[in-house]
């Protein structure tokens, strides 16, 4: 075994400049692998950690109707430290500049949050601001309107003194934030007349114990009277249980995405290999002269594959590591908890592992070459050295473990079994449509070879189809880098321009709610006096499901042998009219109007989603609780409604005649073409009805924009190492391929080419690669980008050209100029100096 080393050490002589680079093409993905992991593993702690102070207290109820007497009475007997909520919607208005923004109000009264804080601009505002009946206004809020400590914010009719910017409040992200700004302001100054019958009010009590009971066992034994009276809770292990759940999916999904530069490295590595082990087939010949058995000659070059992976997982476990400190922050958008840096040695023998594992399973597939290679070479060299064919089992026993390695390493990282079984297959697709593509591009080339154009273009293109060609490589690295990026940018743009598409031609783009009935006159006489149209107004009437086909959710929810769904839970914000939408169709049934004087079962028509969830059908009964009434109804309709039109949407919908006289809320719906028509519409609606809260499509629009972009910048940080890994995969095909690049440019130099015609043929054979690999990366993602828009988003592509024409001309120029930067030795030293060069 010594002497298999000391051969694999003295054959690298003269090479290991060339070996180093493709020692590098492992390691970005390693480093991805490693940083991601390792700071999964800290989340992990941080979140176990803090878990309280992610819930803020031992346990905590909720409900969106208020405390039934038989609720509080249950909160009054559990005693502890308590402390009350309420959050809602309304509108934020800050008379100093008189501009106006929906925000999530939190009302508070008590101690909370009991664990952990409320993080504040400047610190004592969290403990100042209920004292001096305050706020407390989102930082994000307060620098779009320019707003210092000391301002005033309006919420209803009551005005608050501005105390501090909040930072960062328990169970919420920075992200979360950013939807919805949050405003906090004391439960005993808050205007009640927003918290009227129709309001979207979320009431949470929160309890600390101080006794050491068994929190968890408590809340399982009170959950059946919670659920009856729908109230929701929540303790520190399901909070905790959540958040890790929640996280896991999103580092495991990162580093899945990490992976795939990892298995470009491997191609990399099996490029560089392919080279190399050509380069040294007279050496292996000449081993065999003296004896060496084929057994022998290949476990050299795999002792020399080990020690490279050995080497290239090592560092990139150290980068992977410094690396660490980064993630944190390109996540900070999306984390509950701060997170700190501990090396996890778990995650680095992981990466290890797994960069030497791929690098030997990579190189061995040249490396079969070797087994076959004749004595004679080392006399005659005429003699070819017979490559491993297709039908080598040992081959196919490659692909398998690669294939198997792949798979497990997908199902682990993977939140479910079924997606890593659908990430590692979706892989091997990619890669053999990229290989396939490639493949093609070489044939087509060969079989209708342009023979008219000019010399550079055909010598330059001859190079994609020649011996030791780098195109299979090439198009698989930089394509599949490309593949990722412009997948993610047009699925992004795809989004955005359907929600800009559904406030455009004359659809409503700002919506008025939370109107009580008495209100309805005044605030479409203020939408009018503004010069704006009254597009719609509907009544709402929140309501929820009592029993289905003649069994109560009560009983549903008692059987444990049935699934309660969402649809089963919810509350219904149901209205009734006579007429459908444009955005509505029915596909089952015929839709009812009016009610039917005949009977007093009511037909309701249902949408098609919803009556999946229950299960239900035409003809099936449902009785709905009508705050307090029971009515009951069946299904006459079934309707597919589509939600991205701005304008009310509802999952049931009852005829004229019955639910006029419940207790309701309405909505106005208006369009405003400019931001001063938006900013003074809600300045006179809201002066004189505050308890009335607008959304402004422009608003979501560029929200929704903002978190998008978030998303994309953490897939695209990702995505950059396998750009990165490509372009090292492509400096490494040309430094481990200029010994053969140098020798076809003395042989050009020497017919009579000139040093400009080296170089024109060298843009030429790298303009082709990056114009082949990006159009090919470029297709697939229009591909893909199709299927996530019409079977996932189920929404048209929008493809921006202007954006695939700049990747292509970026990707191919980078190609270009990495190409001739590497090759720069090869057309820049005159023949002979070449010649007598010990390569």
């Amino acid at each position: 075994m010594s002497w298999i080393l000391k051969m694999a050490w003295r054959d690298t002589r003269g090479s290991r400049r060339r070996l180093g680079l493709f020692l590098l093409s492992m390691v970005l993905g390693v480093a991805a692998l490693v940083a991601i992991n390792s700071f999964g593993e800290n989340l992990e702690r941080a979140v176990d950690d803090q878990a309280r102070s992610l819930l803020g207290a031992d346990l905590s109820f909720e409900s969106r109707q208020g405390f039934p007497p038989e609720i509080e009475a249950l909160i009054d007997s559990l005693g502890g430290e308590q402390s009350r909520r309420k959050s809602f919607a309304s509108m934020a208005t800050f008379p100093a500049s008189g501009q106006t923004r929906l925000a999530t109000v939190r009302a508070l009264e008590g101690g909370y949050p009991f664990y952990g804080a409320v993080e504040t601009d400047p610190p004592e505002a969290a403990a100042m601001y209920l004292a001096q009946q305050a706020a407390l206004v989102d930082n994000t809020l307060m620098t779009e309107f320019g707003i210092e400590p000391g301002d005033t914010v309006q919420i209803g009719t009551r005005r608050y003194p501005v105390a501090g910017r909040l930072l960062r409040t328990p169970r919420e992200t920075a992200a979360a934030m950013l939807f919805s700004p949050r405003v906090y302001v004391p439960l005993a100054a808050l205007d009640t007349t927003l918290l009227q019958r129709g309001s979207r009010v979320e009431h949470e009590v929160y309890f600390k114990f101080a006794d050491g009971r068994d929190v968890a066992a408590l809340e399982e034994r009170l959950r059946p009277r919670l659920r009856a009276a729908n109230v929701g809770s929540d303790t520190v292990e399901e909070i905790q249980e959540n958040w890790n759940e929640a996280l896991s999916n999103l580092y495991r999904f990162l580093s899945l995405v990490g992976f795939v530069a990892l298995l470009l490295g491997g191609l990399g590595v099996a490029s560089a290999v392919h080279v190399y082990v050509k380069q040294r087939v007279a050496s292996v010949a000449m081993l065999r002269c003296v004896g060496a058995r084929s057994r022998t000659t290949v476990q050299i070059y795999l002792v020399q594959a080990a020690a490279l992976g050995f080497l290239g997982a090592l560092l990139g476990c150290l980068i992977g590591i410094g690396l660490q400190l980064l993630v944190p922050t390109v996540l900070a958008d999306f984390l509950p908890v701060e997170v700190d840096f501990r090396i996890s040695w778990a995650a680095v023998l992981l990466g290890m592992a797994i960069g030497m594992g791929v690098t030997v399973l990579f190189a061995a597939l040249p490396l079969l070459a070797v087994r076959n290679v004749s004595p004679l070479l080392a006399l005659r060299s005429s003699v070819e050295a017979s490559q491993a064919g297709g039908r080598d089992p040992l081959r196919w026993g490659i692909y398998l473990l690669i294939g198997i390695g792949v798979a497990v390493f997908a199902i682990v990282q993977a939140p479910n079994v079924a997606f890593g079984i659908g990430y590692a297959a979706s892989i091997g697709v990619v890669f053999g449509l990229l290989a396939l593509t490639a493949k093609g591009i070489m044939w087509l080339v060969r079989r209708f070879f342009p023979s008219r154009w000019a010399y550079v273009w055909r010598q330059g293109l001859a190079s994609l189809y020649r011996p030791n060609n780098q195109t299979l490589i090439l198009i698989l690295s930089l394509g599949l880098g490309t593949f990722l990026i412009l997948t993610l940018f047009l699925v992004q743009q795809t989004l955005v321009e359907q929600v800009s598409l559904a406030g455009s031609e004359g659809q409503p783009n700002m919506v008025f709610f939370d109107i009580q009935p008495d209100q309805v006159a005044g605030v479409k006489a203020a939408v009018e006096a503004q010069g704006l149209p009254v597009i719609d107004q509907v009544p709402i009437v929140t309501m929820r499901l009592h029993s289905v086909q003649g069994r109560t959710i009560t009983e549903l929810r008692a059987d444990t042998t049935f699934d309660v769904t969402w649809a089963h839970a919810r509350e219904y914000r149901s209205s009734y009219r006579d007429y459908l939408t444009e955005a509505e169709e029915v596909v089952v049934g015929s839709f009812d109007p009016v009610m039917p004087e005949d009977t007093e079962v009511v037909p309701i028509s249902i949408e098609q989603d919803v009556a999946e969830e229950l299960g239900v059908g035409l003809g099936d009964a449902l009785v709905f609780d009508v705050q307090g009434r029971q009515i009951e109804t069946t299904i006459t309709s079934i309707r597919t409604v589509d939600w991205q039109r701005v304008q009310t949407n509802f999952f049931v919908i009852f005829p004229t005649g019955v639910l006029e006289r419940a207790p309701q809320f309405n909505v106005v719906m208006t369009r405003a073409e400019t931001d001063e028509d938006v900013a003074a519409v809600q300045a006179a609606v809201v002066k004189d009805y505050p308890n009335v809260s607008s959304i402004d499509l422009s608003l979501i629009l560029n929200t929704f924009e903002a978190i998008f972009s978030r998303i994309a910048f953490v897939v695209r940080f990702m995505a950059l190492f396998s750009i990165l890994t490509g372009l090292i995969v492509l400096a490494g095909a040309v430094l481990v391929s200029r010994y053969q690049r140098t020798e076809e440019s003395v042989l050009l130099k020497t017919l009579g080419a000139s040093r400009r015609q080296v170089v024109q043929i060298l843009v030429v054979e790298y303009l082709f690669l990056g114009l082949f690999a990006t159009l090919t990366g470029m297709l697939l993602a229009l591909v893909g980008s199709w299927a996530l828009a019409t079977f996932v988003f189920q929404t048209p592509l929008v493809v921006d050209y202007g954006m695939l024409l700049l990747a292509l001309v970026f990707v191919t120029s980078l190609t270009i100029l990495i190409g001739l930067f590497n090759s720069r030795n090869v057309y820049q030293r005159p023949p002979l100096e070449v010649l007598r060069l010990e390569v």
